[in-house]
């Protein structure tokens, strides 16, 4: 075989082929999981952008219709909004405010107890706790509804105000499972050389426990505070006054009245989305951290 001047047999014939092959595969991989991408960019981005631009049109969007631009520029819509929903945006804050802050306490502490402390009957507890994710709301509004109005052995009425929208909230099965499995990754040897230098289990939790589950606080945090600003269900049950009513609730009430604008519906509507985009922004360092970690312990 002749080789010309300055080449070599793997220069031609089945090893170019070859390598030809191997940059059209990495080619069209590169297009096929970009193309991928455009496609979950476009599904979860479409509706998000189409209430955007509906709110800011002057044009009434209509039913089913999405605006990829807006159809004359105007803030007006959010104006509207705002006046009307400003009441119920701030009772969805407090709301979801006191009972976030009750519902990583009550869970950091339960998931302490379950996981780093032995006693009788922990299995059941835990089985117990993980039994009420398996109960949908609408099967517990009733007692719960009972049981709110009228507390027993305190006889306390909860109905009527936002601490019965607040107090159900406190303890969250999915938080308490996925701090209970964190902590329980942390090695035992750490508590064991505090307990030895002294230390009790409020400053073992304090300055041991909590630093080390960050992570898992922030997935907890994100995941409790959209389960809380999306409850609809709840307060229905708890009051019938409307000036008590959270911002999901007066959403479906705007959405059912025929007298109300569609541009002003999708700009209450991008209002009542942003909290959570808010709070997800803030922690997503740790929310990532938190599922990378769970999913290495996994």
């Amino acid at each position: 075989m002749t080789v010309t001047q300055g080449s070599s047999p793997q220069d031609s014939g089945p090893h170019v082929q070859r390598r030809q092959r191997v940059r059209a595969g990495a080619v069209w991989a590169t297009v096929s999981r970009w193309v991928i991408y455009a496609l979950l960019l476009f599904i979860f981005i479409a509706p998000f952008w189409g209430v955007l631009m509906g709110a800011l049109s002057v044009k009434a969007v209509r039913a089913g219709q999405m605006a990829l631009l807006p159809n004359g520029l105007t803030l007006s819509n959010f104006m509207q909004s705002w006046e009307t929903s400003a009441p119920y945006f701030l009772n969805s804050v407090l709301v979801a405010g006191a009972a976030l802050a009750l519902q990583v306490t009550v869970s950091t502490l339960a998931a302490y107890a379950l996981a780093r402390k032995k006693f009788v009957g922990a299995a059941i507890v835990s089985l117990l706790i993980l039994s009420t994710l398996m109960l949908p709301e609408e099967v517990i509004a009733i007692p719960l509804f009972l049981v709110l109005r009228d507390l027993p052995l305190i006889h306390l009425k909860l109905t009527d105000n936002l601490w019965g929208m607040i107090l159900p909230l406190a303890g969250w099965a999915f938080s308490i499972f996925v701090l209970t499995e964190f902590m329980r990754g942390i090695p035992v040897e750490l508590e064991e050389a505090a307990r030895v230098d002294g230390a009790g289990d409020i400053v073992i939790f304090t300055r041991i426990i909590l630093p080390l589950v960050r992570p898992a606080l922030g997935t907890v945090t994100v995941f409790g505070f959209i389960m809380i600003w999306d409850q609809y269900l709840l307060p229905l049950i708890v009051t019938n006054n409307q000036k008590l009513y959270t911002l999901p609730v007066m959403l479906a009430q705007l959405k059912a009245d025929e007298l109300s604008l569609p541009n002003v519906f999708l700009a209450t509507t991008f209002l009542a989305l942003l909290p959570s985009m808010i709070v997800y922004y803030a922690l997503q360092r740790y929310f990532s951290a938190g599922l990378l970690s769970g999913a290495v312990k996994g």
